[in-house]
């Protein structure tokens, strides 16, 4: 039996996987980088060892590395998560050829689904339905297609490609991103099939010939090919269920699978199913499963890597249903970038419980209040999964949750989450890959411009309230109040969409005098002066104000606001949505200007390629360079037409946020 298990991977799965072991009774063991120290999978593991460096090339992709601190922990099997080395072969080998125990398929069966054209022709003749595939782009006879890497997943290095005219810059976009990801830059092209629904079968085998399917999973809500919205069971009629079941246990068989595996299949709108691909390894969305069939995925691994028996031979039924997503660090006003930053607070209301299969409310994270998201690794933070007897109810809950979550310091994807799980579409299970490209309102933050203003009112007396309860001398006189009435107290914020200036004046008794918060729509308040939002300002009443807390009745109605201040940054939870501002100075400092025409880097990164040259004439929408960072590329487009003035930065360079990539003017600088 298993006594002393090394992880080696990160974040939440790692904590994922340290929750099966205490239950029983297995050591743990972590692996972290200089960047994940102070992480919170590094403190819940019994042991952990230090790879010197940050990068994952430098630390969980290193082979050498991982297998010596299992010898050094003592560790006698590794559990491999999912990404970094889960699917590849050579690690798989390795750490059976240092006598360990591998949780995970046999290194065979991963090099078989590892290359997808392999796999695609090796299946096929299994019997699994394959979409037409062609391997260059010559070969191509019908559009659109999709351009994908042979080797890795979640992804990356997936291009959609509409006509002829784009394919070759798709393919060797693809050939970058997917050799910075997995190492190799290998593509193929297979047809891609419009308002397909994307369809899994999570499967396992033991080593005494058994493959099950544990049933379907749906993950067609998908942003830049990445799944975010995942759930169980797959809403389809019982002939399709049977025909992927049937389909995904024929792949299993094909290769002799052992242990956890997802085989992949496109659902098209006419019911003909199409396979993907086969991951060997743990998938991210396998709570939703361990929900509806109350199996922990975790636990049959090491069963069956201990060499025993799969404790079940069929398909177990579903109990009710569960709805997952994933919340990473995203800024949605960046075109939902990753970001990092320091996670000043990590709280979502409800929780049953962490990692291991719940009814209600699961929470799998891998932060907790003052943890750093860096640049170094993916974006995902936590996900989030509702069980619930049936579908509307837990999409329901689910978003619920995450509308009260409170999520400080970072930019997420939170509002988008919500946004899908309360659309028709999706409710009326009816969502297919595309839902996101068809409907832009779901890109709309929770709290509406016009509920801004409260906000930053809610902020502004909270703020008021915490400096009155620090002050020294005259407490007792209520915060906001003036001997001369002529003069309002003022708080200026810098907002989502520029500066916010509230205006208020409270009586002798504490009651909100007046108020107005600019710029907006210039509407007359009580006092004759501009007020936030709407066609008319809302009245509003001071009931309770307290450092972190302020609850206002508007025009009769309570509302409350939880107000968390950083340093100069003030987090606004409503009713309504949140808002993160910056209290401005009263009397800000003097500082640089930016040439006009400069375009700033997002995010810390690496400039990878450069592809204009100073004096160059571009135009709007123009590529200029590539930045990479957290495991994507992202392009640097020209804004309008000009000239490109400067590139301060040459290929392979190194940038922080906020540095300057490109100038373009109007201008040739010569």
């Amino acid at each position: 039996m298993i006594q002393r298990l090394l992880v080696a991977n990160r974040g939440e799965i790692a904590r994922r996987i340290f929750a099966t072991c205490r239950a029983l009774g297995v050591t743990t063991v972590a692996v972290h980088s200089d960047a994940d120290a102070d992480a919170p999978f590094v403190a819940e593991a019994d042991l952990a060892v230090r790879l010197p460096g940050n990068t994952p090339a430098e630390t969980y992709l290193r082979i050498d590395l991982v297998l010596d601190a299992a010898r050094r922990a003592g560790a006698d099997a590794v559990h491999p998560g999912y990404g970094f080395l889960a699917e590849n072969a050579d690690f798989a080998a390795a750490v059976t050829d240092a006598g360990l125990t591998w949780v995970g398929p046999p290194a065979k069966a991963i090099a078989a689904m590892g290359d997808k054209m392999a796999a695609k022709a090796l299946l096929a003749d299994a019997g699994v339905p394959m979409l037409p595939t062609w391997t260059e782009a010559d070969q191509v006879t019908g559009f659109p297609v999709l351009v994908k890497a042979a080797a890795g997943g979640g992804g990356r290095g997936m291009r959609v490609v509409r006509d002829a005219a784009g394919l070759a810059e798709a393919v060797a976009g693809a050939r970058r991103e997917a050799a910075a990801a997995f190492g190799d830059g290998t593509v193929f092209i297979e047809r891609y099939v419009e308002r397909g629904r994307h369809v899994e079968v999570q499967i396992f085998g033991d080593t005494h010939g058994t493959v099950v399917a544990l049933g379907v999973r749906d993950c067609s809500i998908q942003r830049r090919h990445q799944k975010i919205v995942e759930e169980a069971p797959g809403v389809l009629p019982p002939e399709v269920r049977e025909r992927l079941h049937k389909a995904a246990v024929a792949a299993g068989r094909a290769v002799d699978y052992v242990g956890a595996g997802t085989v992949e299949f496109l659902l098209a709108p006419d019911g003909e199913v199409h396979f993907l691909e086969m991951n060997t390894r743990l998938q991210v969305e396998h709570p939703v499963t361990e929900a509806v069939t109350g199996w922990d995925l975790v636990r049959l691994q090491l069963l069956v890597a201990e060499g025993e028996p799969l404790p079940l031979t069929a398909t177990p039924p579903a109990d009710g249903h569960a709805i997952e997503v994933r919340l990473c660090a995203e800024d949605p006003a960046q075109g939902f970038r990753p970001a990092t930053g320091t996670l000043h607070r990590f709280a979502i209301p409800g929780v049953a419980g962490e990692f291991t299969p719940a009814k209600g409310l699961r929470l799998d994270s891998g932060v907790v209040d003052g943890s750093a998201v860096s640049v170094h690794y993916d974006s995902m933070l936590a996900k989030l999964v509702a069980w619930a007897p049936t579908r509307a109810e837990a999409a329901r809950a689910l978003a619920g949750a995450l509308a009260r979550a409170e999520l400080h310091g970072v930019a997420t994807n939170r509002d988008l989450l919500v946004r899908v799980l309360r659309s028709r579409e999706f409710g009326a299970a009816e969502a297919d890959t595309s839902f996101l490209e068809r409907h832009e309102e779901v890109f709309a933050p929770l709290l509406a411009a016009d509920q801004l203003p409260l906000a930053a009112l809610a902020a502004a007396l909270a703020g008021a309230a915490g400096r009155r309860a620090a002050a020294p001398v005259l407490g007792g006189l209520p915060s906001g109040w003036r001997n001369v009435p002529a003069f309002p107290q003022v708080t200026r914020f810098a907002g989502p969409d520029g500066e916010i200036e509230v205006r208020y004046r409270l009586d002798r008794t504490g009651a909100l005098a007046d108020w107005s918060a600019s710029p907006a729509p210039a509407s007359t308040g009580r006092d004759g002066s501009a007020a936030g939002g709407g066609d008319a300002a809302p009245d509003v009443t001071v009931v309770e104000v307290a450092p972190d807390r302020a609850v206002l009745d508007v025009d009769g109605t309570r509302r409350a606001f939880r107000v968390h201040r950083v340093g100069s940054e003030v987090f606004v939870d409503g009713p309504d949505g949140a808002a993160s501002l910056t209290e401005l100075p009263r009397f800000p400092l003097p500082t640089a200007e930016l040439a006009a025409g400069s375009l700033l880097a997002p995010l810390p990164g690496a400039v990878t390629r450069v592809h204009v040259e100073v004096g160059q004439r571009v135009t709007a929408g123009d590529l200029l360079l590539t930045l990479e960072a957290m495991k994507l590329e992202h392009p640097v487009l020209a804004p309008t037409d000009g000239v490109v003035a400067e590139l301060p930065v040459p290929s392979g360079g190194q940038v922080d946020t906020g540095a300057v990539l490109a100038v373009v003017t109007e201008e040739d600088p010569r």
